[in-house]
């Protein structure tokens, strides 16, 4: 199953489980509705008779008071929903985590670091921002709307107790999630749940205040036995739609975690990696239960299952035992004595020096667009491995600077700053006006290293400085923006990677307002023009060549594209990208395969252009992995 047809089962599986839970809710309001008309009734004053019944179904009444339980499920739904609405961070600090230190000194949370930056960046995905809870169970969890607003969350017991091979696996597994869609799920049904919940919680605080309130106390007897009646009825019907709703969960969240298993042996080609950290959470004594308050609400989301359950119907995660025989059939049985903790592998030197990513990777024409779109979303072991060993290429300033604020800011503007010295110079000035003096150090201090940067090399570093700039305060985070601004209107000669990558970059920390998907290829031939022949342009100095390429892809798209020869501004460009974020899923894989075709009708790809393919890519929502991956599988697919 590729990226978008992953993508576009989990919105169907999303729509499925909506309708399924929407259905409990009507029965649940239709229930609710008529035993509060019924205890309006009673509490109004009238006798209770043989036609009470009949007069709480009175339309009006039960219209009324359907309308205002609606009002309840849905403000309690909304509440929730705005709470989480910071992404994948909302919920980690909802758990008692604290972001991971980028400039950690700890062997074990570098580690950490590390293989989440290694699968990310060999996703071709975002960096997402890492938390640590301080809890000796084994656990992790992903969780996020977008792409760009991820977190993920380790145990302290995981980091401790797992191996470099074993928390890849567990990490691999965090991954599928993201990348299969199960996030936005997930964070849906927390949403949901929680304003079903909300009746259950109206009908405890009616009993406790029928049982403690004086006012109520003083009245007739008839009306305070319909309190008690209401809270009690209100509280039973809550939190047995509650339970339904839990049922429905668990039973999805099952399925989800053996593919997430599956998954993770796809992505590192390693069955013991994952297999083991299975074993070890089987035999740790803590195992995978979490002590964080809300750790039943989001137990859907983690590694194992967080919390302890009364039934397998009502359990989220398959028993561990399952789960190590579908990644490893040949298991005996065997648990190892205790947890495990290796020395984590040191990170390459950065004197070694650069190797294929100083070189133009050449790509099979006719099979590059196909694997390409098979590649999204999918990582391959091979590809971890090679950013592992591009990671320890970089000048170790650059890396370190990275996860650093102060000097994050600064490695962003000298990647984003033109080579042309006219257009150098006039930004050095802006940045002195705007920028705060110490980012000016780190600038100026950054300046040899950065001249060094191979081609290629700019992506990642973007990628890995993008957990710190989120970390920036609001005026922090203003100025920043006003100086990115600068930078690209004082560029005499801004080309479409540099547009890309201060693109992405601004996405990368603010996020993008997720746009309706509801338009076709053959409404956007104006943006789709405009992007296509700056790919075009890009990977060919032939205008002509260009113009050809985008030609053939009008044929093959069946979309009248007219070639744009003179370069676009970089506010062409956003407005471009704008509509193209409207593109409905189901065609966004031909996108990508014209986008890739643009890029290599030349018969190769460099490595800029494969930073600007990946960058353009980044920004739609598609994690592109390694072009050198897409090389491969493209020469296995002619041979």
């Amino acid at each position: 199953m590729d990226f978008f047809t992953a993508q576009d089962r989990a919105r169907r599986l999303t729509g499925r489980l909506v309708l399924l839970l929407g259905l409990a809710v009507v029965a649940l309001i239709v229930v609710t509705s008529v035993v509060v008309a019924l205890a309006v009734v009673l509490l109004d004053g009238a006798p209770f008779a043989g036609d009470t019944l009949a007069r709480a179904l009175q339309p009006r009444l039960l219209v009324g008071v359907a309308t205002a339980v609606i009002l309840v499920v849905g403000l309690g739904s909304l509440v929730r929903h705005l709470q989480l609405r910071a992404g994948g961070s909302a919920v980690a600090e909802a758990l008692g985590g604290r972001p991971l230190n980028l400039e950690t000194r700890d062997a074990d949370e570098r580690r950490l670091l590390n293989v989440v930056e290694e699968m990310a960046i060999a996703s071709g995905m975002p960096v997402p921002l890492v938390y640590v809870l301080e809890d000796q169970a084994i656990n992790a969890f992903a969780a996020g709307h977008e792409l760009d607003d991820v977190a993920i969350g380790v145990t302290r017991g995981a980091i401790e107790a797992l191996d470099r091979d074993q928390l890849q696996g567990v990490i691999a597994h965090e991954f599928s999630h993201i990348l299969h869609g199960d996030m936005r799920l997930n964070l849906r049904l927390v949403a949901l749940l929680h304003g079903i919940l909300v009746i259950g919680l109206i009908g405890r605080m009616l009993l406790h205040a029928s049982g403690t309130g004086r006012r109520l106390r003083s009245r007739r007897g008839r009306g305070h036995v319909a309190v008690l009646g209401l809270g009690a009825s209100l509280m039973v019907m809550g939190y047995a739609g509650t339970l339904c709703g839990n049922l429905i969960k668990a039973a999805v969240s099952r399925q989800r975690e053996f593919l997430a298993d599956a998954s993770a042996v796809q992505f590192t080609r390693n069955p013991e990696g994952i297999g083991g950290a299975l074993k070890v959470l089987a035999a740790h004594r803590l195992g995978s239960r979490l002590l964080a308050t809300h750790a039943a609400e989001f137990s859907h989301l983690f590694f194992g299952s967080g919390v302890r359950s009364l039934s397998r119907l009502t359990t989220t995660h398959p028993p561990v035992a399952a789960r190590i025989r579908r990644v490893l059939p040949h298991w005996d049985g065997s648990l190892p004595p205790a947890p495990a903790i290796r020395s984590p592998r040191p990170r390459q030197s950065s004197a070694s020096p650069p190797g294929g990513a100083r070189g133009a990777e050449t790509l099979a024409s006719g099979a590059l667009a196909a694997a390409v779109v098979a590649s999204v979303g999918r990582p391959s072991a091979e590809g971890i491995a090679r950013t592992r060993r591009r990671l320890g290429e970089l000048d170790e300033r650059l890396f370190e600077a990275a996860h650093e604020p102060f000097a994050a800011r600064a490695l962003v503007y000298g990647i984003l700053m033109g080579a042309d010295p006219r257009s150098r110079q006039g930004q050095r000035e802006a940045l002195e006006g705007q920028a705060l003096p110490e980012v000016l150090g780190e600038l100026e201090s950054l300046e040899v290293p950065l001249a060094g940067l191979a081609p290629g090399q700019r992506l990642p570093l973007i990628e890995l400085a993008l957990p710190a700039l989120r970390q920036l305060s609001a005026a922090q985070h203003a100025r920043f923006q006003a100086c990115l601004s600068r930078l690209m209107a004082l560029e005499l000669q801004a080309g479409a990677l540099q547009w890309a990558l201060h693109r992405l970059v601004v996405q990368g920390i603010q996020g993008e307002r997720r746009a309706r998907r509801d338009r076709h290829l053959a409404d956007l031939a104006g943006p789709l023009s405009l992007l296509l022949s700056t790919l075009a342009r890009a990977g060919q100095q032939d205008a002509g060549q260009a113009r050809v390429a985008v030609e053939r892809l009008s044929s093959v798209l069946g979309v009248p594209l007219d070639f744009v020869a003179e370069p676009a501004l970089a506010s062409d460009l956003d407005w471009a990208m704008a509509r193209l974020a409207r593109l409905v899923q189901a065609e966004r894989a031909p996108l990508l395969a014209a986008m890739s075709c643009c890029v290599e009708h030349d018969g190769r790809i460099d490595p800029e252009e494969a930073e600007l393919l990946s960058a353009v890519a980044w920004t739609l929502g598609c994690p592109l992995p390694s072009t050198e991956r897409t090389a491969g599988q493209a020469d296995a697919g002619t041979a």
